[in-house]
């Protein structure tokens, strides 16, 4: 679930409690929580709901002036069941930590290359990435893709998995490696 910036900025003042998305199934579910640019949000309802019930209410705890602008951005968004979400910012995203930790002990190390081994199953990636980002910091995702050619959608994705074990860490605009990434990155089998 992406949020755009104003969305982010009203979560994290606590104005904004609530997303509607329109999805086939959902992509977060009640009790899990999500990594934000803000922080760890925490899911506390994912409820499938009727368009016509929603009120005033609802577009105000999603960050709308009036019923009428939510409806318009439902109206916007892909064909699919319609879904409340109710949120609370949790704390900070334990990620920006994770990623400044560059001291590895020999286990976490170890910890670590095995987790990368088990993504380099399905065709080793993660080692070039990894340099590619490095080299290229800054970089968006479409020029990182068309480097390692791959297709954008998918390095985008894989390089959440990444930024998940704390390796690379997203700027306005590109990808940079984290300190952790880069002890990591030294430590690689070629």
């Amino acid at each position: 679930m992406l949020f755009k910036q104003h969305i982010l900025d009203g979560i994290a003042g606590g104005r904004i409690t609530a997303a509607f998305r329109c999805w086939r199934k959902p992509t977060v579910k009640s009790g899990g929580t999500l990594h934000t640019a803000v922080g760890l949000l925490a899911i506390d309802e994912v409820a499938a709901i009727a368009p016509e019930s929603l009120k005033l209410a609802d577009a105000k705890a999603a960050g709308f002036a009036d019923l009428a602008a939510l409806r318009a951005d439902l109206a916007a968004q892909r064909q699919g069941q319609l879904y409340r979400i109710r949120f609370r910012l949790f704390g900070a995203d334990p990620r920006i930590a994770l990623r400044q930790h560059a001291q590895l002990t020999p286990d976490q190390l170890a910890t670590l290359l095995a987790k990368l081994a088990r993504l380099d199953k399905a065709g080793a990636w993660t080692r070039a990435t990894l340099q590619a980002i490095a080299k290229h910091e800054g970089r968006r995702a479409g020029d990182l893709a068309d480097l390692l050619g791959r297709d954008k959608a998918w390095l985008k994705l894989h390089i959440r998995k990444l930024k998940n074990l704390g390796l690379t860490e997203s700027l306005g605009t590109g990808y940079r490696i984290s300190p952790r990434g880069k002890a990591v990155l030294k430590s690689i089998p070629h």
